[in-house]
């Protein structure tokens, strides 16, 4: 996951609305989202390399969705999947586990009335406070181009709902607008790569945004998952409503 954006307690009808993009590379295998055989109460989709996922929910209300935080500078790690620690998180497992041996990742996580931001390059932990938030490979809200046109995006489709909001959530999540030079992140990335990656929507060859996703979590606590996938040029769509 390398975009989430997010309306926490900011909508009179949804406590929380969100749209997230998964980037990830071509050839690596996933399975769309759905309630997993080996966890039926665990909606999400599934890295069918390392076994994780990158954003999923449960049928009791947990939900965790993780984004890598990208500093090649850095020395890299030999540790487990960050995948598999959103798995433990929808599992309320994550207490006590030494996040350390990870590579950097960010976390937001916790039951859907009460959210927690973590990430293990700071380290930081802290609840998720009401507002619109944007989180992609650096830390919480930090303002690179594609976090604020998002953030922004969403401020504006708040004001709606239903099918109009949904459509407008994964229009913003399609948006292929490049960031200008001057405003481009220093992660490690060579200047090209750099541009390539800093729409919200990213399409490059061997790279790309293979699935978005929107969350509606009404008041009552109904909860609206939609993912939108694109195999081989086409879409597949997975609905699911869960009371």
């Amino acid at each position: 996951m390398c975009l989430i954006t997010l309306a926490y307690k900011e909508h009179p009808k949804y406590p929380l609305i969100l749209a997230a993009n998964r980037d990830e590379f071509r050839d690596r295998p996933a399975a769309p989202a759905s309630f997993w055989v080996d966890a039926p109460h665990i909606l999400a989709g599934r890295d069918q390399q390392a076994g994780g996922t990158w954003l999923g929910l449960t049928r009791a209300g947990r939900f965790a969705a993780l984004t890598n935080h990208r500093d090649l500078r850095r020395p890299p790690k030999q540790g487990p999947s960050r995948g598999l620690l959103v798995r433990k998180a929808l599992e309320a497992e994550l207490d006590g586990e030494d996040t350390r041996a990870y590579e950097g990742f960010n976390l937001i996580h916790g039951h859907l009335d009460g959210l927690s931001y973590h990430n293990n390059v700071q380290p930081d932990s802290q609840p998720l406070r009401p507002g619109i938030h944007g989180l992609s490979n650096a830390f919480l809200n930090t303002p690179w181009p594609k976090v604020e046109q998002a953030r922004s995006n969403l401020q504006q489709l708040i004001q709606s709902s239903g099918d109009h909001l949904v459509e407008g959530l994964f229009g913003s999540l399609g948006q292929q607008v490049f960031a200008p030079d001057d405003r481009l992140p220093d992660t490690g990335l060579n200047k090209e790569l750099e541009r390539a990656v800093s729409p919200i929507f990213i399409d490059t060859p061997n790279y790309g945004t293979r699935c978005s996703t929107v969350i509606l979590v009404r008041a009552d606590g109904d909860v609206y998952f939609e993912e939108r996938t694109w195999p081989e040029g086409s879409v597949v769509v997975e609905r699911f409503s869960l009371e």
